[in-house]
């Protein structure tokens, strides 16, 4: 969290690796067709138990929602968290990513409860 290790500053790269991953999310999942981001944030927080949070906010202007491509923004910051911290811990698990809140796009408003 302090930025001390060794390969730099971990959580600054994951930062900016999941904000290209979201604007890269067509290119990853098929079918997924490309949007015009206006915003995108990653986010860390730490956890207890030597754990980190991410979050991921993404917006668009269009009418249409951004989920995908804020789960890809997630996976790929935690990803690349884990690659620069493999040689510390290679047990590292990624787990409970999911959906928190969604509001515009044809469905609407959505909050996970």
């Amino acid at each position: 969290m302090q930025g001390g290790h060794k390969k730099g500053d971990v959580l600054g790269i994951a930062r900016i690796a999941g904000i290209m991953a979201a604007k890269k999310t067509p290119d990853l999942i098929p079918l997924c067709h490309p949007l015009m981001l206006s915003h995108v944030s990653v986010e860390f927080e730490a956890e207890p138990e030597h754990a980190i949070r991410c979050s991921a906010r993404v917006e668009t202007t269009g009418n249409t929602g951004v989920e995908m491509e804020a789960l890809t923004a997630v996976q790929i910051a935690l990803l690349t968290i884990y690659d620069m911290c493999k040689a510390v811990d290679r047990g590292m698990v990624i787990s409970e990513v999911s959906l928190q809140h969604k509001s515009g796009g044809k469905s609407g408003d959505w909050n996970r409860r």
